[in-house]
């Protein structure tokens, strides 16, 4: 997926708004795709529902000690992008993520409508994170080594490398364009410490 420049502005709550209501969210999914072991980065693809019925906004973090680029929002229900800006932890509790971490910051999606009584909004979140200490070379081996709180997870290796160790049960699948794909859940309430470990085929 090819994604535009966007342009990152500091938006605020209006004053005098009324109390947004409690951001929640449904039915996560993320996927990490493992770029070159040299660049130390990997592409995130974050798919959810926004919840908290009459939003405009959705709140989503930029985990501290991650670089980010290239972000990018789409709605699912058309495939159009949708505006966002980077703001403070202190500003997503104002806006209604009422847990948010006031030293982390975070992606303000402008939602394209807003989200129905019992109904949802299907958003898809595009962008790179560079962390040496998530994704680093250990001798001939690449490691991706991370914490992750949500359910459904995969890890996409880098082309032209095999699988050789997972410390969680994993499905292993060959993705459409041949790199491997491993797939797993956390049916857990807490983060997983996941750890994947891959080499170069020969």
């Amino acid at each position: 997926m090819k994604t535009t420049a966007a342009v990152m502005l500091m938006l605020a709550v209006p004053a005098g708004a009324a109390p947004p209501e409690v951001q929640t969210e449904a039915d996560e999914y993320t996927r990490y795709e493992l770029l070159a072991p040299e660049t130390a980065q990997f592409r995130i693809v974050y798919e959810v529902s926004a919840t908290s019925a009459g939003a405009n906004v959705y709140f989503n973090a930029i985990r501290k000690g991650s670089e980010a680029t290239n972000e990018a929002v789409y709605d699912r229900l058309t495939g159009r992008l949708l505006p966002f800006g980077i703001v403070s932890g202190a500003e997503a509790r104002r806006g209604g993520a009422a847990d948010a971490d006031l030293e982390t910051s975070y992606i303000r999606i402008e939602l394209p409508r807003a989200v129905p009584a019992d109904g949802e909004v299907r958003l898809l979140v595009d962008k790179t994170y560079r962390d040496p200490t998530s994704y680093f070379r250990d001798g001939p081996l690449v490691v991706f080594s991370r914490t992750l709180a949500i359910q459904r997870n995969s890890v996409v290796l880098p082309r032209g490398y095999e699988l050789v160790a997972c410390n969680v049960p994993a499905q292993v699948l060959s993705d459409e364009d041949g790199r491997i794909l491993v797939s797993f859940m956390n049916p857990f309430p807490v983060e997983a410490p996941v750890v994947v470990k891959a080499r170069r085929l020969p």
